[in-house]
């Protein structure tokens, strides 16, 4: 039930991919002044994502995604109608709310799905999620030609006021509420917070995988396209290269979450992780299409592999009074390849070309090595324990709502 408003909402999350246009263009700001609005607002957006979950399990994980979903699509609504000086303070504090949604709406769905089939939960939110995006640029290249580019953030934040409104329809507020009043005061990182954590050396790890690895999978956004032109495939062909990548997941997300479920999650994830490196390696054995085809094929499997097992493991490694905390942890590092991989992947491109691919080949390997380690560690620790859950695929019994 929660999954049509999800899509409603990625279907209309316009603003994302013209945003940069819309400055420069309507409103008349260079380039420069543009990437700084958008900059800021990018680190506003990596901020939700760091809080909106830990704020949900002291308020209430149901609580803060509509609070947040009120004031993200209020403000983007308002948007067109502001002076552009004012844009610099009212943008970045949307893409702040717009953050707090994506780990809110994570750990509102880990609150209400049971340990066990959360990857499966997860698998179904980010297909229609994908689906939505997919969707939305050209919907909203015809909305910015035909109308203006305005009407694109009235859209989107009428999509995240739909969000708002079918959530709380969908979700009663008993079933979204923090699961104990135990969470850290600040809704953060507290001390009592941070000793669980240590105590879950798997968790850092993985954590600390995730965010090498976003900034080498965000590549495919800002080097990898400058790449292609650089070797004589225009636009047109970077562009069919990414809808490949939306095939790819919208085929074979939900197959491989029921088909895996009963797979040890960091096995999968580390297998996740390297496949990401393989993909940036086929760039290494030429320079045509189909090397850039099968790089985005391999990627496209390695971010299947990872991205949903690794949500959902995080989920159940959680305290029950840290669940949005730990949602909160994931879902920053593993958005902080939008700040960060455009700049460290650009510079590294500018200096040296032919070392950009190998390094991500690097970094995406280490990772992905540090992550079965892990996971070799943790069945040394505990040699003799059952498998949980969420590694054996085991349906939980029923739990009255």
């Amino acid at each position: 039930m929660l999954a049509p408003g999800v899509f409603v909402n990625a279907v209309s999350s316009l603003t994302f991919v013209f945003v940069f246009v819309y400055l420069t263009g309507p409103r008349g700001l260079s380039v420069t002044e543009a990437g700084l609005v958008t900059g800021i607002g990018g680190i506003g957006l990596i901020a939700g994502n760091f809080t909106g979950g830990g704020y949900g399990d002291r308020f209430g994980h149901r609580r803060v995604l509509l609070a947040a979903s009120a004031l993200a699509g209020g403000g983007l609504v308002l948007l067109p109608m502001l002076p552009t000086g004012a844009l610099v303070a009212a943008l970045p504090l949307a893409q702040y709310a717009l953050g707090a949604i994506r780990s809110a709406n994570a750990a509102l769905v880990a609150v209400i799905v049971p340990e066990g089939v959360r990857r499966q939960a997860f698998a179904v939110v980010r297909c229609v999620s994908n689906g939505g995006f997919t969707l939305g640029p050209p919907l909203g290249a015809l909305i910015a030609t035909g109308l203006s580019y305005d009407w694109l953030f009235v859209a989107d934040g009428v999509g995240t006021l739909f969000f708002a409104l079918w959530t709380a329809r969908v979700v009663p507020a008993a079933r979204g509420a923090a699961r104990t009043s135990a969470a850290a005061p600040d809704g953060g990182l507290g001390r009592g917070a941070w000793r669980e954590l240590r105590a879950r050396p798997a968790v850092l790890t993985l954590l600390g995988a995730i965010l090498v690895v976003d900034v080498v999978y965000r590549q495919q956004y800002s080097t990898f396209p400058v790449y292609l032109a650089d070797h004589g495939l225009d636009t047109g062909a970077y562009g069919l290269i990414i809808a490949l990548n939306g095939a790819v997941i919208l085929v074979l997300e939900l197959p491989a979450a029921v088909a895996l479920r009963a797979r040890p999650p960091l096995r999968v994830i580390g297998a996740g992780l390297l496949l990401v490196g393989a993909g940036y390696g086929a760039l290494l054995l030429g320079t045509g299409i189909a090397a850039a085809v099968a790089m985005m094929v391999l990627l496209s499997l390695g971010e299947i592999l990872y991205k949903t097992p690794a949500t959902a493991y995080v989920a159940d490694q959680a305290p029950a009074h840290s669940i949005g905390l730990y949602q909160s942890l994931y879902a920053g590092v593993s958005a902080s390849g939008v700040v960060l991989g455009p700049p460290l992947g650009g510079a590294l491109y500018s200096a040296a070309p032919g070392l950009l691919w190998p390094m991500c080949v690097v970094l995406a390997a280490g990772a992905g090595a540090a992550v079965l380690w892990a996971h070799a560690a943790q069945q040394r620790r505990a040699p003799r324990t059952p498998r949980p859950a969420h590694e054996t695929g085991s349906q939980p019994k029923a739990v009255a709502g």
